[in-house]
């Protein structure tokens, strides 16, 4: 395959994927500011997903030092002008498959146009400003569409294998992203504290996280207990079986690369069956006692590398 070919299916599929897990992220933060919280409480929320998303510095150029909640929705929203916006990651996903549209289906052609062209007119509307959750649920069930579509109707073939790539590196980078704002930039020294007062807080707070990524019920399922940070962080991180956890992630990229590479002694390939071993072998009270935010940001710097590493090895090679 055609690298140019390979480098547009990978991003189309991450763009999408990218916009999906942005809409995740301010659904959670738009549902756990409608509960009972300090004024403080709720600004450090919406800051975390500013930093965590590496966007405050373009937000303050655009709105100022102040963090308005109404803001920081607009700008991840609708802001063309914001690469990482919902907007912009649908737009740029269009036009990767716009690039490649005789190596897809037309099925997929038309959902991944039809989805920018229908969010295009819903935030010329009102329908973002009328009800936020659902806007962020349409996201979602559109980013679902793209992949039920590509699933059930691309041969899989390399072409294939390149976008479930992308898809899965981006979600690996979205959920500890995810985790790492609603456990540090929210709660900070959380763990072992007993805070009797905040419980019923806590539950709401911790079942909003789990419905952002769809682990509710999977959650009940698998723990059958009180929902407890460090059993969402266990499930988020470690479990192979729950589809957007970092293992999870890590062990389909690691098949799809196999499907890609004739090279025995692939670099990128290391790099990745390390970070899956060290994620495989891990323990949640190891990563807890050593630091939950230092683990995060050692797992995005590897996976930005795993993903320099994939372009130079197939893709379109990132001119300075």
């Amino acid at each position: 395959m055609l690298s140019r070919t390979a480098d547009h299916l990978f991003w189309m599929s991450r763009y999408t994927e990218r916009a999906e897990n942005t809409a995740r992220m301010l659904d959670v933060n738009y549902q756990t500011s409608l509960l009972p919280q300090s004024a403080a409480v709720a600004q450090v929320g919406w800051e975390g997903l500013l930093t965590i998303s590496e966007l405050t510095p373009s937000y303050a150029a655009k709105y100022g030092k102040k963090i308005i909640p109404r803001d920081v929705m607009d700008f991840m929203v609708r802001d063309e002008k914001n690469s990482s916006s919902i907007i912009s990651c649908l737009k740029n996903a269009r036009e990767n498959a716009r690039a490649v549209r005789g190596t897809l289906t037309t099925e997929v052609w038309e959902t991944e146009n039809q989805t920018y062209l229908e969010v295009s007119r819903m935030l010329k509307g009102s329908d973002f400003e009328r009800d936020p959750a659902q806007f962020f649920e349409w996201v979602k069930f559109r980013s679902h569409l793209s992949r039920g579509v590509t699933m059930g109707t691309m041969l899989q073939d390399e072409a294939f294998h390149f976008l479930r790539l992308g898809t899965f590196l981006e979600r690996a980078d979205n959920t500890a992203r995810l985790v790492d704002v609603k456990f540090n930039a929210v709660h900070g020294d959380f763990f072992g504290v007993d805070n009797a007062h905040g419980q019923e807080y806590d539950f709401y707070h911790w079942s909003a996280i789990l419905r952002s990524v769809s682990a509710f019920e999977v959650y009940r399922k698998v723990y059958r207990d009180v929902i407890k940070p460090e059993c969402v962080a266990e499930l988020l991180i470690l479990r192979p079986d729950m589809p957007r956890s970092l293992l999870g992630c890590l062990n389909e990229v690691i098949t799809n690369l196999a499907l890609v590479t004739n090279d025995t002694f692939s670099e990128t390939q290391r790099r990745a069956g390390k970070l899956r071993a060290d994620l495989q072998y891990a323990r949640i009270d190891e990563i807890l006692a050593t630091g939950l935010h230092a683990f995060l940001t050692q797992f995005l710097d590897r996976v930005n590398e795993l993903g320099a590493h994939i372009s130079r090895e197939f893709l379109v090679p990132v001119t300075a």
